[in-house]
């Protein structure tokens, strides 16, 4: 399970929203449904997800219904706030999101469709473990409007997806992904490269594997140790290695080379894609900082700059829900400098990047050693945007301090 929440100020029951909050029906309205099962937790995972023994009570068959209950509250509470719109996208995550059944995950695209509307073209993506992916699940799924499907694929060679604690054989990430192609699904798959264990031609070994596929988009993230972990535990104890930052740095270009060779173009630091049409508008969204309602327990969300986060356990939710009770924990509203770095450290990981003229005055004088450092493109900022170089997403950290410290 993931670490505490944070502390924030307390939600009002009801779930309504500040009266003096500053709408713009113009802004594209998300909804991100958490799914918080799982069959077993991987050794570096913090997300809010729970195994059949940690539930408490809570039952996975009752889950969708008591998700379809926040959907009912957040449509009133939009509603008299007057920001209600359709979705321009939708996302299932997790958790395993395909540990429910496809009926499940069904009807509460459903409901959410008919609470607040799903805009033309929308994006809708389902998370899932390629273990629980059949033909008919992937079916199921295209028929109840789902567009995309992200699989998990963390890894091609099996001592590496040991080591992460992913219970699935490589083969069947080429089953769920031509599931998904035949059910005429864009397909993404997800990587993850530093694991313990894990040497470059480990990591040269997935990366083609990965490309073999023919997807339409692809994500790599590097290893991070989150405390709480399991996989930290086992590097306090000396079991397995800490990921070598080199190690990591040497993946990522790796990664970079072979993706551009393939026809993958970068668009956010740890994602890739064939065409800009194909990109994640659900993770562009978070990066841009647009409106969305994080459903199910732990979810956090954001509408005109309010942030809120749903209370942890599944069983806590279900019974604020069954109260008719927002399940919401705690929120809080930035200020205006927090939004600043917020804003500078989103979109500065993205190709656009950031402009200039959006960096506070004191800072922007960095921009000019950051370009001599190479971290940052010189032609875009001639254009008045700050862009990072390849080694600037290698050092995305350092080149956002500079900006904001």
């Amino acid at each position: 399970m993931a670490g505490p929440l944070p502390l924030g100020d307390p939600a009002p029951a009801d779930g309504h929203l500040p009266d003096d909050l500053p709408f713009d029906a113009s802004v594209p309205f998300s909804a991100y449904l958490h799914i918080p099962f799982c069959t077993v937790r991987c050794g570096y995972c913090d997300f809010n997800t729970y195994t059949s023994t940690e539930l408490r009570g809570a039952k996975q068959e009752d889950y969708a219904s008591t998700l379809i209950s926040e959907i009912g509250l957040a449509r009133r509470v939009l509603a008299d706030a007057g920001a209600l719109r359709p979705m321009d996208t939708v996302f299932f995550g997790g958790g395993t999101p395909t540990l429910l059944p496809a009926g499940d995950l069904a009807r509460m695209l459903e409901a959410a469709t008919s609470a607040f509307g799903l805009a033309e073209g929308a994006e809708v993506t389902v998370e899932a473990n390629p273990d629980t992916v059949t033909p008919a699940v992937a079916r199921t799924l295209a028929a109840a409007g789902v567009t995309r499907m992200s699989v998990g694929m963390q890894s091609a060679v099996p001592h590496v997806l040991a080591s992460l604690d992913r219970t699935h054989r490589p083969e069947n990430v080429t089953t769920a992904v031509a599931a998904a192609k035949d059910a005429g699904l864009a397909v993404s798959v997800d990587l993850i490269y530093g694991a313990p264990g894990e040497s470059l031609a480990d990591w040269e070994v997935s990366l083609d594997a990965a490309l073999a596929l023919e997807s339409d988009h692809i994500s790599a993230y590097a290893l991070i140790i989150e405390d709480g972990t399991k996989l930290a535990r086992q590097i306090r104890r000396g079991e397995v290695p800490t990921p070598d930052d080199d190690v990591q740095a040497d993946m990522y270009e790796l990664a970079d080379a072979r993706l551009a060779a393939g026809g993958f173009d970068w668009y956010e630091v740890s994602n890739w894609a064939r065409t800009p049409e194909q990109r994640s508008r659900h993770n562009l969204a978070y990066w841009r900082g647009r409106d969305w309602w994080g459903f199910g327990p732990g979810a956090h969300s954001h509408v005109a700059g309010l942030r809120w986060w749903n209370v942890k356990h599944p069983a806590a939710y279900a019974q604020r829900l069954a109260a008719s009770e927002s399940p919401a924990a705690g929120t809080e509203r930035p200020d205006a400098e927090s939004r600043t770095l917020e804003r500078i450290l989103l979109l500065s990981r993205i190709r656009e990047g950031i402009a200039i003229d959006e960096v506070p005055a004191a800072n922007r004088r960095s921009v000019a050693g950051l370009i001599a450092d190479g971290l940052v493109d010189p032609a875009a900022a001639i254009r008045g945007r700050v862009q990072l170089t390849l080694r600037g997403r290698l050092l995305a950290d350092a080149v956002v301090r500079e900006l904001t410290d």
